[in-house]
């Protein structure tokens, strides 16, 4: 029997930049793919689902998760080799990145961050090194993984109640996946919900195929298509309200002009139309207000008691554990990248095939079977 792997515990911020390189695309596929993987580890998806659903074998998804659990992040970036020797040894490089990554302050020094300069005379002077350039600094830095980055900002989940509403969250995704029998009281049918948006008729950025300028494109072809600098938005954003079924693999959504509690619970009741009343279901969302039950008012809670349905909130400032967001990169990417919709309407409307080609496809053999051939990760 093979041996079941999941990734170590992972926090809010660790998991918000998971989130953040799923959604991103950018940079190394290796990266995005290894990333994907462990995400979704993160939301208890059993090693044979993620295989499935990242297009790749089980053994691989193993050796991904346990680099993880060793290395960290570090793990999910590819180490190239080749090329001539590296000119400093092993401990000279430890020492140049522990300077790079410290404070000018901390050795007494008057400025709060380094230049190229300053820390070449520095570490000459600290007798690290005999003699090195500014840009031989930047490339050793830049093999080490220390780039000059701007500091952003960061916060963790005050919830109080963080590790019952994720140990629910987990349970809930259990069920979905058939890892463990529902106890009594548990759902049938586990939907992951949020919003998307706002989407707006701006010229969204994108990405084509095109011939190659300069002098190698032929004079005589049509130009190249471009897109709208300058636009301005006089008919208002719509929100799409998305659900994941997590069983049947399938992601609904619908489009609304505001995002208030009453279009929530109208896409809720959508929802419970798709099951029979007898069945009970689970809607996993985050704590965004018209979501939540206040004093004031029990609308949400109400229909859900009438209803058979069970409400589960994420923590506070932990959308990462919510599955549906690695849907919405796929989402952005096919159906509004490189876009420039004239009407909400026509927007509307490829977003509405997207998903049903989505849905159409999940199952599509020759379709993995190209994947399959693609995958470099």
């Amino acid at each position: 029997m093979a041996e079941r792997v999941r990734v170590r515990e992972i926090d809010d911020d660790e998991g918000r930049r998971l989130l953040r390189i799923v959604r991103r695309g950018t940079g190394s596929v290796v990266t995005w793919r290894r990333a994907q993987m462990v995400l979704l580890s993160a939301q208890s998806m059993p090693v044979a689902q993620i295989a499935e659903v990242t297009f790749t074998s089980d053994d691989r998804v193993r050796d991904v998760l346990h680099n993880f659990n060793t290395d960290g992040f570090e793990s999910l970036y590819p180490k190239y080799r080749g090329g001539r020797p590296r000119t400093f040894s092993l401990p000279e490089r430890r020492e140049i990145k522990k300077f790079a990554r410290s404070k000018p302050a901390e050795y007494g020094l008057p400025f709060s961050t380094w230049s190229l300069a300053k820390l070449a005379d520095f570490l000459v002077a600290e007798g690290v090194v005999d003699d090195i350039s500014h840009e031989g600094l930047r490339s050793l830095l830049r093999e080490e993984g220390v780039t000059f980055q701007r500091v952003k900002t960061w916060k963790t989940s005050r919830d109080p109640d963080y590790a019952a509403k994720k140990a629910r969250v987990e349970h809930l995704y259990a069920i979905a996946d058939g890892e463990v029998v529902p106890e009594r009281g548990d759902p049938d049918v586990v939907f992951c919900l949020d919003e998307f948006g706002p989407l707006n008729l701006q010229p969204h950025p994108g990405r084509q195929w095109a011939e190659r300028g300069g002098k190698h494109r032929d004079p005589e072809r049509e130009p190249r298509p471009r897109r709208r600098a300058t636009y301005t938005r006089p008919h208002g954003v719509r929100h799409l309200f998305a659900a994941y079924d997590l069983r049947k693999n399938q992601l609904y959504g619908h489009i609304k002009k505001t995002k208030n509690r009453t279009r929530f619970l109208e896409f809720c009741r959508y929802l419970r139309s798709l099951h029979p009343i007898g069945q009970r279901i689970a809607i996993i969302c985050d704590n965004y207000s018209p979501h939540l039950t206040t004093k004031r008012c029990r609308r949400v809670a109400d229909w859900a008691e009438s209803n058979n349905v069970e409400i589960a909130y994420t923590p506070t400032n932990s959308s990462w554990l919510n599955r549906i967001e690695a849907q919405f990169t796929a989402l952005r990417y096919f159906a509004l990248d490189g876009t420039d919709h004239p009407t909400h309407k026509a927007q509307g409307s490829m977003i509405r095939r997207y998903i049903t080609w989505r849905n159409k496809h999940t199952a599509d053999q020759r379709l993995r079977e190209v994947v399959n051939r693609a995958n470099v990760a």
